[in-house]
């Protein structure tokens, strides 16, 4: 009898065998598992494990419930428009893993991935030899590969996005010198009595005490909270840097913002919504902060060509097609705000809208009435992911708010839907969950964009 060949599961296993065993582990963004009773103690072992590579270069570290994303690629543009070579890593990804971890704004690729996943593979087995046989998570692999990666390839500067929450969060092993907390809002939270202040002390779990703590507008009794968790320089939207101007303009936003060095007038930011004002503001004064220089009008202009997938993207005019991954009330309602303040829709406009089932339906369908912006049409879905709402339990909220609505089997159906109702002078907007804005963009976004 021939014996069976042993599976490879080092750096030379076949790309999908290895996603295959990365998909084995738990993975918290697909069950909501509860965070209680976690501990940075894994993660710490896994990168010792790899050489500890988070210590070879100087980390922003960005948390918050609203705009991490943007952020994350507004400070990478500043950065990598400095003169430095910098890993962004961000989460969740839109339509393939590769786009969780970029250099210079590339992904990395396949053959890379493999090979990273191919030597975590290997140590995760030692790992497991010498412990209680406890295995990391499918979050806690991916970012190990990615901060081993930013190693080899000898990054100036990681920009590091928070997976959930902060202190206990996977990635708050970072050599961080400036951590950012965009906003504070009601996302995973079960919205009881004190749920702000218990928010915002998880996420100042990652202001570390040599760190500048960079602080969107939030109220006093949060900086507070921001404060006695690190002694470090603190600088809050508002108080020490202020956005001033925020005007629509051709393709994103015109923005004044004053910093403590300086006051940088006109700035582009490609981005819609006056919610980009607000990112903007942030990444400057963090970027700022970690130079601890005035920026000159070069670095700034990169801010004219960053694109953000899934985050208000128009990928299609008459009729006007917008995908945005908002994926909760608040960023729902900046999406509908922004269609309603920077486009004028003479038709009709329909929303595809796919979300999970730990949101509210009529929380989100109430912040698209609240914000101005016309919704004449829902089409309902449900992305292909475990915690998806169903399509008709969305569809029954929206009747009961009075709202004309339709059920779809899954996002491309849903799409196909919205387009065949819609004619040039209409509008569809795409939204709910960063799962079903990534399954539209397959859909409808030519791959080598």
């Amino acid at each position: 009898m021939r014996p069976k060949p042993v599976p490879a599961t080092g750096p030379g296993a076949r790309p999908a065998d290895l996603l295959a065993w990365l998909d084995s582990h738990v993975n918290l963004e697909a069950t909501a598992g509860d965070t209680d009773g976690l501990s940075l103690a894994p993660m710490q072992g896994l990168l010792a494990a790899l050489g500890d590579p988070q210590g070879d270069y100087p980390a922003i570290h960005i948390s918050g419930t609203n705009g991490k994303g943007s952020v994350a690629a507004m400070v990478g543009a500043l950065a990598q428009a400095w003169g430095m070579t910098v890993g962004v890593y961000a989460s969740p990804h839109v339509e393939r893993i590769n786009e969780r971890m970029t250099v210079g704004g590339d992904p990395v690729s396949d053959a890379e991935l493999a090979e990273l996943l191919g030597h975590l593979r290997l140590v995760e087995g030692h790992l497991a030899d010498g412990h209680d046989g406890a295995r990391p998570s499918w979050f806690e692999l991916v970012t190990a590969a990615a901060l081993r990666w930013f190693a080899d390839v000898a990054v100036d500067l990681a920009v590091v996005e928070v997976g959930k929450l902060g202190r206990y969060d996977a990635t708050n092993v970072v050599n961080s010198r400036v951590a950012v907390i965009t906003n504070i809002g009601r996302d995973h939270t079960d919205g009881r009595s004190g749920w702000e202040a218990a928010v915002m002390g998880e996420k100042a779990g990652i202001l570390h005490s040599d760190v500048t703590a960079v602080l969107g507008p939030m109220d006093a009794e949060l900086v507070a909270i921001a404060a006695e968790e690190s002694p470090g320089e603190l600088l809050v939207a508002g108080q020490h840097f202020d956005l001033e101007e925020n005007q629509p303009a051709v393709g994103g936003r015109l923005i004044t913002v004053r910093t403590p060095r300086a006051c940088y007038d006109d700035v582009y930011v490609s981005q819609f919504g006056a919610h980009q004002g607000d990112n903007a503001a942030l990444a400057i004064a963090a970027f700022e902060a970690l130079v601890e220089q005035e920026l000159d009008e070069p670095v700034l202009d990169a801010l004219g060509d960053v694109a953000v997938p899934a985050r208000f993207e128009v990928v299609a005019r008459q009729p006007l097609v917008v995908i945005d991954g908002a994926h909760n009330p608040d960023g729902l309602a900046a999406a509908a705000a922004t269609l309603a303040d920077q486009f004028t829709v003479l038709g009709t406009v329909t929303w595809v809208l796919g979300m999970m089932s730990d949101k509210d339906p009529d929380a989100m369908l109430a912040a698209i009435g609240a914000s101005g912006a016309r919704c004449d049409l829902v089409v309902c879905c449900a992305p292909d992911w475990p915690r998806a709402l169903a399509a008709a339990d969305l569809a029954d909220a929206a009747r009961n708010r009075g709202i004309d609505a339709e059920i779809a089997t899954d996002v491309t159906e849903a799409m196909e839907r919205a387009l065949a109702l819609s004619g040039d002078e209409d509008a569809v907007v795409v939204t709910g969950s960063l799962y079903t804005a990534g399954a539209a963009r397959l859909h409808l976004v030519p791959r080598d964009q």
